[in-house]
């Protein structure tokens, strides 16, 4: 530990709605400077962290206040499959230069950078983006570890697997971020009752997520906020989740972003925020290991050639070889699964039969494996919408 935790100060860029400062608080960290472009996102930081200053522009950030982490939750929209997939060199996601600018020019660096992106940074252009980030980390000197972590082993049933990076000047990162690592990922359910996917999909995949959603989103190729549908399969019903269980899902009080609201297209915006979100209990793990800063074993470690597939774990930094790990968990090792059914959603709504249809067109035609159950329901419910 470096401190006391009620005097751990986080500095917190790219902020969103503040999944890392919430779930950081919860873990005894306390935030000193806030910063983000998006206005209707800093309507709903203002709202719920009044007491924070709160910058609106990174490029004009001269210096940061001493802290002792800075967390990045850099934009994803030129790495994302969803996105340009222009990788660094989009005008978003190469935005993370400015991360390590602030840095450089403190005159007292943070002990800790934490940064998330999504998992496909792995593999866009043969990692460029992970490999430009721990290159840099490792020039300012700090030592570095990333690993995918899945929400849906946090205790909500979200499916969503995002990229972390640890880095740290004086301790390994690896040994509190690769806790669970070696852990079995939870198995398929072969008789789920509720099954999440993309009904604004169809004829590339599904997202096809037994008793679990597929990753929140704030948009789709259909330029529409796109809440996963969500199949009953003891009712034979459509239904979708409301933004308040989105918010849930990603482990936010309800109505955490109704200071968007007030703005034009209010409720899209309000999805589009949650859908970019860190999850808050993600963020309040990685936070409660650094307080204990407890050592993982190391067991079954192998060392990466450059240029080959980036491991989905590794470490290194200044004088150590990047490093990968066998992976088979992908959350802490005392997971805790919640099942969709369990769950408890509080306001769902039937999908409409618009949606439906559409969703069912495309997905007859696609050369997708078929599950014959939900090919079923899905034309009885067009069915009945239909005699309606």
């Amino acid at each position: 530990m470096i401190r006391e935790t009620d005097s751990l100060r986080v500095v917190s860029l790219f902020s969103g709605i503040g999944g890392f400062e919430k779930g950081l608080e919860k873990a005894g960290f306390s935030t000193v400077l806030m910063c983000e472009s998006d206005p209707v996102a800093r309507a709903v930081l203002a709202h719920r962290f009044p007491d924070i200053e709160l910058a609106p522009d990174i490029t004009t950030l001269g210096s940061l206040p001493d802290c002792d982490i800075v967390t990045a939750g850099w934009p994803c929209q030129d790495i994302s499959l969803a996105g340009g997939m222009r990788g660094l060199g989009g005008d978003r996601s190469g935005l993370i230069s400015e991360v390590f600018r602030l840095i450089a020019a403190s005159d007292q660096k943070p002990e800790y950078v934490l940064l998330e992106n999504v998992a496909f940074a792995l593999d866009l252009h043969k990692g460029e983006s992970v490999r430009y980030v721990t290159a840099q980390l490792e020039q300012l000197g700090y030592r570095w570890a990333y690993r995918i972590l899945d929400t849906r082993s946090f205790g909500l049933p979200q499916r969503r697997r995002r990229l972390f990076v640890l880095a740290s000047l004086n301790h390994s990162p690896e040994t509190i971020l690769f806790d669970g690592i070696e852990e079995q990922r939870p198995p398929v359910l072969e008789e789920p009752k509720m099954v999440g996917f993309y009904w604004t999909e169809g004829n590339r995949g599904l997202g096809w997520s037994p008793e679990a959603i597929p990753p929140l989103k704030g948009g789709s190729g259909l330029s529409i906020p796109s809440p996963p549908a969500i199949w009953n399969r003891e009712t034979s019903n459509f239904i979708s989740p409301g933004i308040e269980d989105a918010e849930r899902l990603q482990g936010f009080p309800v109505d955490w972003t109704e200071a968007a609201d007030p703005f034009p297209k209010g409720v899209r915006q309000r999805w589009l925020l949650t859908g970019n979100a860190v999850s808050v209990p993600v963020a309040e793990w990685i936070g409660s290991k650094i307080v204990a800063s407890d050592p993982v074993a190391n067991d079954g470690w192998t060392t990466i050639v450059p240029g080959e597939r980036l491991p989905r774990a590794a470490y290194g930094g200044p004088e150590r070889k990047m490093t990968g790990l066998a992976v088979t968990g992908e959350g802490p090792a005392s997971s805790t699964i919640i099942l969709l059914s369990d769950f408890g959603l509080h306001a769902p709504k039937p999908v409409s039969k618009r949606a439906i249809a559409g969703f069912t067109r495309r997905f007859e035609v696609a050369p997708l494996r078929k599950n014959q159950e939900f090919m079923e329901d899905l034309r009885c419910y067009l069915a009945l919408a239909e005699a309606a």
